[in-house]
Parts: C-alpha cells; sequence; structure tokens
C-alpha cells in the first residue's frame, strides 16, 4: 500500500505553517493567504549532527573563532560594492528584487562580466531567458562574454552537479522563482519550493564557498515574492528600483550580514546598460533657474554618506471641508506631526489648508533629519516666500517644537560646501566647533528660531 503523502498549510504571505486551512494567518494577519502544500518525501540521509552548511558541529569558545576579515570579490563597479559592504563575500548569498525591467538581470551580466575579466570563474544559470536572448542583451551592452559561463537549468541538484563540475567563483541563479527541487513535489514558485531551492543553493554556497546572487520576483506592493523565511535564509536582500525619472535605478541594502543596512547605489540607464552616478546629491539638486516657494534643500544621510535632496511643499486653500494631508517620499503620519508641532509652537496655523510634500526624484525618505526642512517649505509656501537657493537645512524636531541634532552633522554640512551652499540652519548641538569654510552656520534650538534665522538671510 502506497504511502499516503504529506500536506501542510502555508501562508504565502509569511511562510507560516499550520495543520489545518484557516481563513486568516494569525503570523502575520492576512487573510485568504493559507495555501495547500503537498510535501516530498524526505530522501536526504541527514546527519544526527549538521551545521547550517551541512557539516559536523562542534562547540568552541567565543574567544577561539577566527576573527580573519572574509575575502571579497570586486565587481568593478564602485556603487555595487558599496551596497553589498565593499563587494562579493566568498560563500555569500545574495538575493537582489526589482520590478519587472527595473534592470536585474542587466546589471547582473555587467557585474560578472567584470568580474570574470579579473580572472575569476562564472556561471549564470538561466531559468526563465534562452541563452540566446541572454547573449543578444550582452551584445548589446557591448560587453566581453569571451569568459561566461552560461547554463539553462531549473532544477537544483542539476545546477549543484554542474557548479562541482565547472568551480566557479560566482554563480547567478535567475530567478529562484522558477528553480525546483527533487525534494519537494510542488510547483516552481509555490512557498515550499522558493524555500527548498534558496535553502539548499545556501547550504551549497556555504559548504564549498561559492558566492550566489539569486534574482527574485516583486509582488504588486513591490515587496519580495515568497515566504519571509526566504529573506531570512540569504545573507544580504538588496532592492533594484527605478526613480521618478525613468532614466536612473536606486540600489538599496534592506539586509546585509557583511554591510551597513540602509546604503543606496545610484545608476543611470542608458544604451549600454547601468553606469555608475558618481554624485548622486548632483542628479536630485537639478532644480530650475526661477527661484519659487515651497522649494528647500536638505542633507539626509544614507547609508554610509550624506545625499542631498530638494523637498517641495505646496499649500492651498481647501475646496472642500476636508483638506487634504498627502506625502510622496516622505511618512504621511510624520507630516500630520509636523504640522499639529507647527501651529502649536510657532502659531501658523494650517488646518484649512491642503497640503502637499515630495521628494524630489523619487527617493523615499527614512530619517528624521528632514523634519525642519519639511516644515520650513510648508511656510514658504504658505506665505508665498521664496527661500534662497544658497541655504541648507536639517534638523529634527520634538513633540515640544525643539530642534533636535542628528548623527553625522558635520560630514552633511562638508557636502553642502561641496555643491556651493553658504548658508546653513541646523541644530545647535550640531554646530561645529570649529567653522566650516565658505559656510555660514545658523544653530538654532527651536523652530521659531530656524524661521527667525531663515528670514534673517533672506533680508
Amino acid at each position: 500500500m502506497a504511502k499516503k503523502q504529506k500536506i501542510a498549510y502555508v501562508c504565502t504571505e509569511c511562510g507560516a505553517d499550520y495543520p489545518r486551512w484557516g481563513g486568516q494567518c494569525t503570523s502575520c494577519g492576512e487573510w485568504n493567504v493559507i495555501k495547500e502544500v503537498r510535501l516530498g518525501s524526505d530522501k536526504k540521509h541527514i546527519p544526527k549532527k549538521s551545521g547550517y552548511a551541512g557539516a559536523k558541529s562542534e562547540v568552541k569558545f567565543l574567544s577561539e573563532v577566527d576573527l580573519a576579515q572574509a575575502e571579497r570579490i570586486s565587481t568593478g563597479l564602485v556603487e555595487f560594492d558599496r551596497v553589498l559592504g565593499g563587494g562579493i563575500v566568498r560563500g555569500s548569498v545574495v538575493l537582489i528584487g526589482g520590478a519587472p525591467g527595473a534592470g536585474k538581470s542587466t546589471i547582473l551580466l555587467q557585474v560578472i562580466a567584470k568580474v570574470a575579466f579579473s580572472n575569476f570563474s562564472v556561471l549564470y544559470v538561466s531559468g526563465e531567458e534562452s541563452l540566446q536572448q541572454i547573449a543578444e542583451r550582452a551584445s548589446r551592452l557591448e560587453l566581453d562574454v569571451g569568459k561566461i559561463k552560461m547554463l539553462a537549468e531549473t532544477s537544483v541538484q542539476s545546477i549543484c552537479d554542474c557548479i562541482d563540475e565547472e568551480k566557479p567563483d560566482v554563480v547567478i541563479i535567475d530567478s529562484i522563482q522558477v528553480m525546483h527541487t527533487a525534494d519537494s513535489e510542488s510547483a516552481p514558485g509555490s512557498v515550499s519550493q522558493v524555500r527548498e531551492s534558496a535553502s539548499y543553493l545556501t547550504q551549497y554556497a556555504k559548504r564549498n564557498s561559492v558566492s550566489i546572487f539569486m534574482v527574485g520576483h516583486v509582488t504588486k506592493d513591490q515587496s519580495l515574492a515568497g515566504p519571509m523565511t526566504l529573506s531570512h535564509i540569504v545573507d544580504a536582500q538588496v532592492i533594484l528600483s527605478a526613480t521618478d525619472d525613468a532614466r536612473y535605478r536606486v540600489l538599496r541594502s534592506d539586509k546585509n550580514r557583511f554591510g551597513s543596512v540602509g546604503e543606496l547605489g545610484f545608476f543611470a540607464m542608458g544604451s549600454t546598460g547601468l553606469k555608475e552616478v558618481k554624485n548622486p546629491s548632483a542628479m536630485f539638486l537639478s532644480r530650475s533657474d526661477k527661484p519659487s516657494s515651497g522649494s528647500v534643500v536638505t542633507v539626509l544621510w544614507e547609508g554610509t554618506r550624506p545625499l542631498l535632496v530638494e523637498i517641495q511643499a505646496l499649500v492651498t486653500e481647501s475646496q472642500y471641508g476636508n483638506p487634504r494631508r498627502l506625502a510622496v517620499g516622505l511618512d504621511q503620519n510624520r507630516l500630520a506631526m509636523l504640522l499639529a508641532i507647527l501651529s502649536r509652537h510657532a502659531g501658523i496655523f494650517t488646518a484649512n489648508d491642503e497640503i502637499y510634500a515630495n521628494v524630489v526624484g523619487g527617493i523615499k525618505v527614512t530619517e528624521t533629519a528632514s523634519d525642519l526642512a519639511i516644515l520650513v517649505s510648508v511656510v514658504s509656501s504658505l506665505k508665498d516666500r521664496v527661500v534662497p537657493y544658497e541655504i541648507v537645512i536639517f534638523g529634527e524636531i520634538g513633540l515640544n517644537g525643539e530642534v533636535r541634532p542628528v548623527a553625522n552633522g558635520y560630514a552633511r554640512l562638508n557636502e553642502a560646501v561641496k555643491h556651493g551652499f553658504k548658508h546653513a540652519v541646523i541644530p545647535k548641538k550640531n554646530n561645529p566647533k570649529s567653522p566650516v569654510k565658505g559656510l555660514s552656520i545658523r544653530a538654532v534650538s527651536t523652530v521659531s528660531e530656524a524661521l527667525d534665522a531663515i528670514g534673517d538671510i533672506e533680508n
């Protein structure tokens, strides 16, 4: 009599397992996301003691662990290396996601072409496109493809057998959603297949010191498709996205065991692929020749470097009974909080006005250093007074109306000087001990002081 096949119920959003079907996932709270998954038989022999990489585990004192830095392979793209934390770590697994057409396959093809040119062995595994399609793309990108090895395969076991024979240093898996393993009988792309395939490849990479890049699909809300455990399995997770200007791409690190989280890399899409943007601040500061109210420049800190961006606000009379508050690239709840602070501690009321705030260039602001710049842009638009182009503003605002300091203040000021700014309104505790050459600094403690300082500069 045939053995009954095991069935599990798995949430397609977070990967949580359940013994029976339910309408709502109690782990992530989503409805109608629990699907039936048929589990394959366990055909592998699992050692009684096995580590994550498949080797026998042994107990060590923490003081005995080798502190030598992991060896890295340079990709030849400085911006790409920056996001990875300084290059490709041997034995690491990186998941790169992005919307269709963002350029995931393009940038990885450029990366392995440069790595292969540095006399490292590379292998590109395609499960979605034919080898002819990839060859045509490489020709269009004008890449040297003489040392790039290609494989069209979707079986994880077959891929690992090929890696055993070819001994590459870097492997591209395009994409993890189409891969399948014999240990799971569900369809490719299902939760269990994605999880098992990624786990198998990760263990192989750790055991054989092979660096693997996995391309991941995204859902309609731009989050990575597949179980949440996929993000936990890999060493690094990066997202490639397009800005509002379709010519530019931003590579962001969402997780990195070997570098900074939140690091950004900037690229421009051209006829020959993605090219690095050496000066991203200039890219976001392409302001109009005619000054206008509601426009303010601030300095963000993204990863390990400062970034100048323009924040715009538009305040207009409400045409309906309920004024709108819309933020693009900013936290809408934080905008509402800042407007309440402006009303309470600066005496400027906007309750009857519609307010629209936007970060130019399509970048998303995740830190609080832009608080003061947001409020100044709102007041500038409300009073129709132009903030001079030479002013840069940054600082966090507390609920009591105080302007609080932010990290890396001196580096932000130096970045402003490089781009020709002559005045800065900053938190008092960020005021440098030594003057910054070419920059007049106004250190403020409250929102009211900041508005007065900007008025003095205008005059």
